[in-house]
This record gives C-alpha cells, sequence and structure tokens, in this order.
C-alpha cells in the first residue's frame, strides 16, 4: 500500500508542477493584439440645402386696396353701398318684382367711417314684429365691412329701405325692381 501512496503522491507532485507551469507561463504572455476597428456604416448626407433668396420686405406695411367711393352726397353714397351689398349677398337677393304683400320692411340708417368700417346702425323704422329680421339685416350690414371708402366726405351716415320677402330674400330700396 505503501507503494501505491508513494505512487499517488508522485503523480500528484507533477501534476501540481505541470499547472503551476502552465499557470505561470500563462502570465508571462502578452495578450493578444486587439481586433482592428470595425467601420460603420453611416446613413448617407442629407443634400446640400440651396440657401434661400431673401426677399425684400417693404419699408412700410403694405396696406390692401380698399374700394373707393367719389359720392360727394349720403344719397350718392347709398348708391355704392348698396351695389356693395349686393356683390356680397348675390345669392340672397330676391329676383324680379317683389310681391305686394311683404314680410318686413325697415329703414336703417348705417354709419361708415373713412375706412369703410360700419361704426354705428339705426333703426328709423324698425320692422318690430319680425325681430329675427332686424337682427339678420343688422348682421349683414356689419359683415359687409369694409365699405367703399367715402372719400370726400371722411365719414358719412346712409339710409336704405330694407325689403324683405318671407323667404329670406331681399331687395334694397336703392336698387329695388319694383313691387307688383
Amino acid at each position: 500500500m505503501t507503494h501505491a501512496i508513494a505512487h499517488f503522491l508522485k503523480s500528484l507532485h507533477l501534476a501540481c508542477g505541470a499547472c503551476m507551469l502552465a499557470v505561470w507561463l500563462a502570465g508571462c504572455s502578452t495578450l493578444a493584439p486587439p481586433a482592428p476597428p470595425q467601420k460603420i456604416a453611416l446613413p448617407p448626407a442629407p443634400a446640400p440645402v440651396k440657401p434661400a433668396v431673401p426677399i425684400a420686405l417693404p419699408s412700410e406695411p403694405v396696406k390692401p386696396q380698399l374700394p373707393t367711393s367719389n359720392a360727394r352726397t349720403a344719397k350718392e353714397y347709398r348708391m355704392d353701398a348698396a351695389k356693395h351689398l349686393y356683390q356680397l349677398n348675390g345669392a340672397r337677393i330676391f329676383k324680379g318684382r317683389m310681391p305686394p304683400m311683404l314680410y318686413a320692411v325697415g329703414v336703417l340708417d348705417v354709419e361708415v367711417d373713412k375706412q369703410g368700417q360700419v361704426t354705428r346702425t339705426y333703426w328709423v323704422r324698425a320692422p318690430g314684429h319680425a325681430p329675427e329680421v332686424m337682427r339678420e339685416i343688422e348682421k349683414t350690414v356689419r359683415m359687409a365691412a369694409p365699405y367703399p371708402v367715402p372719400a370726400h366726405m371722411g365719414k358719412v351716415v346712409y339710409s336704405d329701405v330694407w325689403l324683405w320677402h318671407k323667404s329670406g330674400h331681399f331687395q334694397l330700396d336703392t336698387l329695388t325692381e319694383g313691387q307688383d
């Protein structure tokens, strides 16, 4: 048995020596050189942007060209205002002669300033039985601004008679086609 133990110890001694030699050799060796860096594919560069052409800005703001009235009296201006209202409300104008009985008739004064804006409305003869018509006429008048600029008067107050059909279509007395 002693011979077996001696052989075992001798084998163990040789195995330990081999391990120590392997460890020593591993510590003395140099590391492998690092791998060369890999090239990373980048997305293509965007196309160069052409510089914008500079826009010349006017030294003063450009004001929109407002329609102008050459009327010298409120009566003359009334014609320009009526044409303006008809132009903006063509689909609402009663075509042809008005029937003898109308749903509402009203007389409205409208004040227009030097920029063509409505500054005031006043009912001279209000169709009180039809407040919805009064509201619609006032809305129509205000939404039609700017009116032709009263160039020779600075501001103007003109009157017109609104002839209102039950269908909601109307005529102004200034441009009426008459009544049956």
